[in-house]
This record gives structure tokens, sequence and C-alpha cells, in this order.
């Protein structure tokens, strides 16, 4: 009978912790704002891991393992501008918190949603423990579900410097929310949306004058990690003669 009690007690605290954690903790909504007030600064739009930065020739992306081009609009499920830039993945776990965030001061410009019949998995078993528990880097770029998956592609009009936030769905995820609407004015780190459960975030940077701050595997921080940084004509100018200068030495 004792063991009966142990048994129903270790039960119950496991069933009240998962319903804490999935209809609580979930849910959270901390305050957020940039770690950093520099001009030009580009915050995360979510939380999670960076599972890969990848240079936009043109509008196309390129995997250096497959050699396969991707076209942008394949993976923000509409027509995008043939620009220079970049493209930065990141992986939010069920741990994560899972509302999305404006990265950088801007106009909504347009607002696409992309249905799909079904989500597929983003991870396998393995790479979910990798990724969540080990802390450990898995590419997921150009997979089937970064290009099939549910999705809702906000483009922002920041005086001129484009970008695309992408909140993709995973295979559990049935919707995703969106809180702004077109043509409407926003502040950074402002909430645009949220995603249940796992899911992952794309930031499209439609420009080439950007100077990189964070690394493949690192955790960011939505409205508050500065991944990157929008470099005046003057600051690029420098950067490359800076560059230059030191390949000479």
């Amino acid at each position: 009978m004792v063991y009966f009690f142990i048994l129903f007690a270790i039960v119950a605290i496991w069933l009240s912790a998962l319903w804490f954690l999935r209809k609580v903790w979930f849910y959270r909504d901390p305050p957020r704002a940039p770690e950093s007030n520099e001009r030009g600064a580009i915050v995360a739009p979510a939380d999670g891991r960076i599972v890969y930065i990848k240079q936009v020739k043109r509008g196309v992306v390129v995997s250096e393992k497959l050699g396969q081009k991707i076209l942008l609009p394949e993976i923000t499920g509409y027509r995008t501008p043939e620009a220079n830039g970049w493209s930065i993945g990141i992986y939010m776990s069920p741990l994560d918190v899972h509302f999305n965030y404006c990265p950088y001061p801007g106009t909504v410009e347009k607002i696409h949603r992309t249905s799909a019949k079904f989500n597929l998995p983003m991870l396998d078993l393995w790479e979910y423990v990798k990724v969540v528990w080990l802390r450990r880097m898995v590419d997921m770029f150009a997979r089937r579900y970064h290009l099939e998956n549910e999705r809702n592609t906000i483009f922002l009009d920041c005086d001129g410097l484009k970008m695309a936030v992408v909140l993709i769905a995973d295979k559990f995820v049935s919707k995703i929310k969106c809180f702004v609407s077109e043509g409407q004015k926003l502040r950074q780190s402002e909430k645009i949306g949220f995603i249940e459960r796992g899911s992952q975030v794309d930031l499209v940077i439609l420009a080439d004058n950007i100077e990189l701050r964070a690394v493949v595997n690192q955790q960011v921080y939505g409205g508050q990690t500065v991944i990157a940084r929008f470099l005046s004509t003057q600051e690029k100018q420098y950067t490359i003669a800076d560059q230059v200068a030191k390949k000479e030495a």
C-alpha cells in the first residue's frame, strides 16, 4: 500500500509539472528590450538557438554542403526582391519563450500566409535531444519542412532597409498567431506573433551593409539579443577598407 501511494504521488507530481509547463510556463511573456541602444542594432526576432546563417546573393541562398540553390520566395512563400543580404535561422525549442518580436523599427509592408496540408517534423528524436538538451547545433537549412510547412511571413520596411520575419510551424503546431497588420508601424522589440511548441523563425535581411554579431549555435533571446547591425554607408566603407588592410598586413 505504501508503494502505491508513493507511485501515485510521483505520477501526480509529474502530471502537475507537465500541466504547468504546457499551460503556464510555455505562455510566459517576459518584458523584452534591446540589450544595446547602439545605432543600427538589429535584435533577434525569437528566442532559440541559431541553426544557420546563410548569405543571400541576388535573392538566392546557397547550401554549402549540397551546393543547392534556394530562391528566397521558397522560404518566404512570397515574391522577394533579388537583393543581397543574410538569412538567419532560429530554432525555438519548447523550453524557449514563443512570442516573436520586431527586429528593427519599421512598418509592416506585407503579411503573407502560406498554408500546408500537413506539417513535417523539423527534427528527429536524436536531433531534438542534441539541440534542446545537449545544446549542440544541427544544420536545419533547406530541409523539406523549411520549404513546405505552414508559415506566416511579415515583410518590414525599415526606412528603406527591407526585412522579412518568417514564422514556420513544426509538425504539431496547428496555428501561428499574428499580432500585427499591414501598414502598422512597429517599435523595436514589439511583439508581432506567437507560435506554439517547437518551431522556427527565419530573419531575412535584404541588405549587404550588415555587420553580423551572432554566430551559429548561439542561444539568443527575442527582442533582446543584438544579432546584427545595419551599417551606414560611411561605416561600410570603413569596414571594407579595414578588412582589406588586415589582409594585406
